[in-house]
């Protein structure tokens, strides 16, 4: 197990809710989830980034000793360094040294598993490579495994630019390939009137537990971060009747670097492109309020932060405080308090949903032969039957159907409304 040094970093100018202690914890548990073991942390508070090593030479310094004594392998800094102090550290270090971008981009190597999910870890590894390939140090000679090195990555250090601008402008064609099948996909949803629904929130919420649960869709779950990677979608039908697509994404995190929302945009077509967004927020965690404004930079980054939205406080088991609650509801949008694991208060999230997707609806009563069974199987699947009759003269059903639907049935001679 490669062993690992770590250096969390904050500026004494900072205004957040976030304090060294939860710098600490987010990059421990960052760090684990690339499987290292820690052996030791340094902690910097600085006025501002040094330009040569952004700590300052004596912290550096400082470090490499501690990375000596404690026999690390790897040294990780829990803010984005530039390849010229990433190389002056490692010269004064002497060890490999990780940046947060990297650290997240090994985990996202690590959970990818469509074809889909890994051109898009290949791509942001390459280019953030790219303005990396000048100069000597460790980080052009990482042959080895380890954190930093998961994924395409190891094999990309032996090439010259000319040739990872090649490879970059041949993954933006494959994943532009990718967007127009899943566009067609979309496209076929939305002419079946298919509404669909979107979880976000930030990683390690409970968004794959609540997917599991609504839909049995065996979502790997684990106490981690990141676990989710590549989307997936699946067919929810509502209490009320009719049918929604549920899409679980990959989890958000604080300060995501842009050019990662960019390279992951193919990912987070599914938020774009949602009818309605559920934010699954830890309701419990200490941080709960930083997640949450983390949450809405990035949906502010997509163009998304108007579409509508429910709040969904997950882990309501976990909190004793149950005043706790009630206040986090009154500063949510639109709050269901849940829990995702024991199934507690999932028909109120759903019966939410419907209550979202019901000026979409349009309710009639019809009057259709009885050899039109299909007609029937339609109205079952695709909208909430209120009412129906088996008549001598044909069937007369109520039902609730989206209008797109509806306005295609209607055109259909078999059917007669009834007004």
């Amino acid at each position: 197990m490669e062993k690992a040094l770590l250096v969390s970093i904050k500026f004494k100018t900072e205004k957040t809710g976030w304090s060294m202690d939860d710098v600490v914890n987010e990059l421990e548990e960052l760090t684990r989830a690339c499987g290292a073991q820690i052996v030791d942390h340094v902690n910097c508070f600085c006025e501002k980034p040094a330009p040569r090593f952004f700590v300052g030479k004596g912290k550096a310094e400082e470090i490499a000793l501690a990375a000596a004594e404690e026999g690390a392998d790897t040294v990780i800094f829990s803010r984005d360094l530039s390849g010229t102090q990433q190389r002056n550290l490692e010269e004064v270090i002497g060890k490999k040294t990780i940046d947060r971008t990297q650290l997240i981009l090994d985990i996202f190597a690590r959970h990818a598993k469509t074809p889909e999910g890994k051109t898009q870890v290949e791509l942001a590894q390459l280019q953030y490579l790219m303005p990396r390939l000048v100069g000597q140090g460790i980080i052009l000679s990482r042959l080895g495994g380890g954190i930093g090195t998961s994924g395409p990555g190891e094999q990309k250090l032996e090439v010259d630019r000319r040739r990872i601008r090649k490879r970059i402008d041949r993954l933006r064609v494959d994943l532009r390939h990718l967007s127009l099948h899943r566009q067609t996909l979309r496209k076929q949803r939305k002419e079946n009137a298919v509404p669909t629904v979107a979880l976000v929130g930030y990683t390690n919420a409970g968004k794959s537990t609540l997917i599991n649960t609504l839909t049995h869709a065996g979502q790997l779950v684990q106490d981690s971060l990141f676990t989710t990677l590549d989307p997936l979608a699946q067919g929810l039908k509502l209490s009320g009747g009719g049918t929604v697509v549920i899409s679980d994404t990959v989890g958000f995190l604080n300060n995501l670097p842009h050019h990662l929302i960019e390279a992951f945009k193919a990912t987070l077509e599914e938020v774009i492109e949602a009818d309605l967004l559920i934010h699954v927020l830890d309701a419990g965690h200490p941080l709960v309020r930083e997640y949450a404004k983390a949450v809405y930079a990035v949906l502010k980054e997509l163009h998304v932060e108007e579409k509508p939205m429910i709040t969904a406080l997950n882990k309501i088991d976990l909190v004793e405080n149950k005043a706790w609650i009630d206040r986090l509801a009154q500063e949510s949008v639109n709050p269901v308090p849940i829990s995702a694991k024991f199934g507690i208060n999932l028909d109120q999230l759903l019966a939410r949903v419907g209550e979202f997707l019901e000026p979409k609806m349009l309710s009639l009563d019809l009057v259709i032969p009885h050899r039109r069974m299909d007609l029937v199987d339609i109205f079952y699947r695709q909208g909430q039957v209120k009412d129906i009759k088996y008549m001598q003269k044909g069937i007369e059903i109520k039902v609730s159907l989206p209008k797109i639907v509806a306005a295609k049935l209607l055109k259909d001679k078999d059917i007669e409304r009834i007004c």
